[in-house]
């Protein structure tokens, strides 16, 4: 099985440590941003990142891959079967993939990704985004986290996963979850950080992330 993107994203990354959880090994390749060539245009006809190949079987989108590996490996379960249990993960993950990414995007990428790849900066926009709706988006989880530190079932889902990704990001370049206004939230973020398929994961973009910290 072959990943295409690049490992920094929230939404490659999602994968890489659902099948992490799975035992699922996956190859990663650069996709996206011109790279990957006309393999990685084959899994991805819009480009968009990740893209994914099983012999002859060719998809993009996080959810859609996430999907498919899951139906291959159903075990661990990382997406409840239980029926509110289940609609809860999948709000959660689309959460994660459009109102939580749509507000860290314009942090991460201007401040890190436009730099690195000599692309025009909007340093306003990632301070409007981290003044006005970045809060809004901590107080949320900050409320809504059970006791248990898992967002569904008192366990590790896709819910925490999807969540923690775009999260990720934003901390890469900014300090504001620091601050101490969200401890709950915090110390989610962190659990994610040490669990060890996330571990993994962040320490082998680590050397990415630093070369864009430099730009």
């Amino acid at each position: 099985m072959i990943l295409y993107g690049a490992r920094p994203s929230p939404f490659v990354r999602k994968v890489i440590v659902f099948a992490a959880e799975k035992g699922i090994d996956l190859e990663v390749k650069p996709g996206g941003f011109g790279q990957g060539g006309e393999a990685f245009a084959q899994t991805s006809p819009f480009g968009k990142i990740p893209g994914f190949q099983d012999g002859d079987f060719l998809i993009s989108d996080s959810t859609a891959i996430i999907t498919y590996l899951d139906t291959l490996h159903p075990e661990p379960n990382l997406i409840p079967v239980e029926a509110k249990a289940r609609a809860r993960a999948i709000w959660y993950e689309e959460f994660g993939d459009t109102i939580v990414q749509a507000t860290g995007v314009q942090i991460f990428f201007n401040r890190m990704v436009a730099p690195f790849m000599g692309m025009a900066q909007d340093l306003a926009a990632a301070e409007k985004a981290e003044a006005d709706s970045l809060p809004k988006l901590y107080d949320y989880l900050e409320n809504i986290l059970p006791d248990s530190g898992f967002l569904v079932e008192d366990r590790f889902t896709l819910a925490d996963i999807a969540v923690a990704c775009p999260i990720i990001n934003v901390c890469y370049c900014s300090s504001v979850l620091a601050e101490g206004r969200w401890p709950r939230l915090r110390g989610w973020l962190q659990q994610m950080r040490e669990r060890p398929s996330f571990a993994a994961a962040l320490a082998v973009e680590a050397k990415a992330i630093e070369r864009m910290a430099a730009a």
